[in-house]
């Protein structure tokens, strides 16, 4: 029998397994002061701040009541990143740029599409920062100046800034893969960004027929949240037993390896039978061209399938805002310093989340929120003269398999040498664990959905 997770701790905001608790609060006391202390600043911290700041000599003072912090993508990364720099720094003006007023969290999105979540519960807005201070303007973000240090905005406003923070997500690379382009994506959706494309996809998986096929085509690495296409295969097997139990589903993958891989087959394999067929390239998964009006896929030997409802998940690349401020590289993502989260191209330009090169850190909302957090600290720092945050990191991407059924994958972090480096001694959650054990890690999961929710937007 597989011993039971005890009920996750809270660090920075953000329930996580017993084992990471564990690990952080034991490998050693820097880690401990880290997340507890300089990373979630309730009443006493943000009174510190505020006498550290009376104690600092008169120009410190008037350098930083005078510094502006813009931030570029009011998500994980972004709204973290604003909420805390109001808190560590409060004497800083601090303005987010977010085209959405209401921001819809790819986490727990295909909850939504199997059913086990409301739309809306997965929505949250920007009153909460405003709370704090932060001044939040709903526009997009057109063109950085990085020599002029401004960002000009759809509304016609042009920001100066002393610190920008872009964390912009992902752009698609639309032609990466003949017959798919973004008019394509609106009949065979992606739904890698939450909004009207997952409700797209949630009607059209109501109106398929009992019997039909649902295929997902689903890219090489990276791209957003690894796990994440194989926990929408369970999310939508999960609505097919209830109410289209003949129906098929079929993961066409550019890959033959993906996050808790084993994991994945096993749960399939329990909950859903062989309603799940996983095609890795190898045995030709991948595909190398669309027809979204036949319905049909093409892969790379020439077999066609054809689907009742193609969900078709394109390469990526950061968001175009990073091309534009000349962050991004060749690959077209963003290589940064791990200590901050700097980019290693223009200076004073921090870039969170999805858009960075920061393996073996995934592209997770965790993630993102856990270098928004240290992006805000060495902002602050620098900009009060105080000491900066030493460079330690967790993660843990939760997957739900089936209701009362999830597993994990968890790992630390640190910054060594200007390069991130993986932490030994976590992983993912074991396989053959008993029925008690899965469903804590399914209550665990909900625990740190609603716990990063509330510190990143709602409280």
């Amino acid at each position: 029998m597989t011993s039971r997770p005890q009920p996750t701790a809270s660090h920075g905001g953000c329930l996580l397994p017993d084992f990471i608790d564990t690990a952080l609060s034991t490998r050693n006391g820097d880690v401990q002061m880290q997340t507890d202390e300089a990373f979630r600043p309730g009443r006493r911290q943000v009174l510190a701040a505020g006498a550290a700041m009376l104690a600092m000599p008169a120009f410190v003072r008037a350098r930083a009541a005078s510094a502006h912090v813009v931030v570029v993508g009011g998500g994980f990364g972004g709204a973290t990143a604003a909420r805390y720099l109001r808190q560590l720094a409060p004497e800083v003006k601090v303005t987010l740029v977010e085209p959405a007023t209401r921001f819809y969290t790819c986490p727990f999105s295909n909850l939504y599409l199997g059913g086990l979540r409301t739309f809306e519960s997965i929505g949250h807005g920007y009153d909460g920062l405003r709370a704090d201070g932060v001044e939040v303007v709903h526009a997009r973000a057109e063109d950085v100046d990085a020599t002029a240090r401004t960002v000009r905005l759809s509304n016609g406003r042009t920001l100066k800034w002393d610190r920008l923070v872009l964390s912009p997500g992902i752009d698609f690379r639309w032609d990466a893969l003949p017959g798919y382009d973004e008019a394509a994506s609106w009949i065979a959706p992606h739904s890698w960004k939450a909004g009207k494309q997952t409700q797209l996809l949630y009607r059209q998986l109501r109106a398929m027929p009992d019997g039909g096929t649902f295929v997902m085509v689903i890219p090489d690495l990276p791209y957003r949240c690894p796990p994440g296409p194989y926990e929408r295969a369970c999310m939508v097997a999960h609505y097919f037993k209830q109410n289209k139990p003949r129906s098929k589903i079929l993961l066409l993958d550019a890959k033959d390896n993906f996050s808790k891989k084993a994991l994945f087959q096993q749960g399939w394999a329990a909950k859903y039978g062989n309603m799940i067929e996983w095609v890795g390239q190898s045995d030709d998964g991948q595909v190398q061209r669309v027809d979204v009006k036949r319905g049909e896929v093409e892969t790379l030997f020439g077999t066609i399938h054809k689907a009742s409802v193609l969900n078709v998940i394109p390469p990526q690349r950061a968001g175009i805002i990073t091309e534009r401020a000349g962050v991004a590289d060749a690959s077209g993502w963003v290589p940064v310093h791990p200590d901050g989260f700097e980019s290693r191209q223009v200076k004073d330009i921090y870039v969170l989340g999805d858009a960075t090169i920061a393996a073996p850190m995934p592209k997770s909302g965790f993630v993102a929120n856990v270098q928004g957090r240290m992006a805000a600290g060495v902002i602050a720092a620098d900009l009060t003269g105080q000491p900066r945050p030493k460079p330690t990191y967790a993660n843990t991407c939760y997957s739900l398999v089936a209701p009362g059924y999830a597993i994990s994958v968890s790992g630390l972090y640190e910054a060594k040498d200007d390069q991130l480096v993986e932490l030994p001694g976590l992983g993912t959650s074991p396989l053959d664990a008993d029925a008690a054990y899965r469903a804590q890690e399914a209550s665990n999961s909900m625990g740190w959905y609603e716990s990063i929710s509330t510190e990143i937007w709602d409280q």
